[in-house]
């Protein structure tokens, strides 16, 4: 399919998604569509349409307010994805996923992105230097900047997750190829880059850096009164960290901003992994079927 030129580049046409269980999950502002390989070899296709509460209270829709309201519907559809792709996935129906079953997962993965994330890195950072101030959060950051990295390399290892990779760079692949305003084949979309600069990965880099620049100007209290920060502020990190990706995308043309989105596009090389055909059909799929739904009517 090829897109109408008037579309290429109209600027709220701009996607996100992410990678679930053998598919992928692809989000415009309005709807919200998961295409899963069946077993069978089908590709089962799911349609949502998101009523935003921020479409409801203007106050949700300001700086930073904004971020919050956003990062909490993107892991509440997240993870409404990966649970209908985990049950579309299986082939046995004794096999399926129950809704408490995933709650409670969704729950420990939490607990254990902040023990490995916030806590250990303190922890470690803690026994291994005599500095504080400035110092201290920098060799924190650094800490934990190596954690992080060192998970993406073990999970690249796992082949169950190394599949998620795949469908993840299959995502990329197919938003880069309908942004550009080709036909939307698998032919073409091959000939795409599998990193995208609006990636979630850039986003949890952002995530990061920020967190060093605000635990660096926070006062030097007591052990537990820092540590509870790592906790704490998770949400005004991430809410900060949601604009600065707004104004890297906004500036994406810019030489400072491509300087600065670098990093966050060469971390997408341990998050992404060269889809095959099959995935790259699905992704397409899941962009085409936004499209239809954007344009109906």
């Amino acid at each position: 399919m090829e897109l109408p030129a008037e579309r290429r580049k109209e600027p709220s046409l701009a996607f996100g998604g992410q990678a679930v269980i053998e598919g992928v999950m692809i989000r415009s502002k309005k709807h919200v569509v998961i295409c899963v390989r069946q077993p069978n070899g089908e590709i089962s296709t799911k349609t949502e349409e998101i009523n935003s509460i921020s479409e409801r209270y203007k106050i949700l829709r300001l700086p930073l307010i904004r971020g919050l309201v956003a990062l909490v519907e993107s892991v509440y559809l997240g993870v409404k994805g990966l649970y209908f792709s985990a049950n579309v996935s299986l082939e046995e129906e004794d096999e399926k996923i129950e809704p408490k079953e995933m709650a409670v997962t969704f729950v420990l993965a939490i607990a254990l992105a902040i023990i490995l994330f916030s806590i250990i890195p303190f922890f470690l950072t803690s026994l291994l230097t005599p500095f504080s101030g400035v110092i201290f959060v920098v060799i924190e950051g650094i800490i934990r900047i190596a954690i992080f990295l060192l998970y993406l390399v073990i999970v690249t290892l796992i082949p169950d997750f190394r599949r998620i990779l795949q469908y993840h760079g299959a995502e990329h692949t197919a938003i880069n190829a309908y942004e550009a305003g080709v036909e939307l084949n698998v032919k073409n979309a091959k000939e795409y880059s599998k990193l995208h600069p609006r990636c979630g990965t850039s986003f949890l880099l952002i995530v990061l850096i920020i967190s060093i620049l605000l635990f660096s100007v926070l006062p030097n209290q007591n052990y537990l009164t820092r540590l509870s920060y790592r906790i704490v502020l998770i949400p005004v990190i991430s809410a900060i960290s949601y604009e600065v990706l707004k104004i890297s995308d906004r500036y994406k043309n810019s030489i400072i901003m491509k300087a600065l989105v670098t990093p966050g596009l060469g971390l997408q090389w341990l998050t992404t992994r060269k889809p095959d055909d099959d995935m790259i059909e699905v992704a397409i799929k899941a962009v085409l079927e936004v499209d239809k739904l954007l344009h109906k009517n």
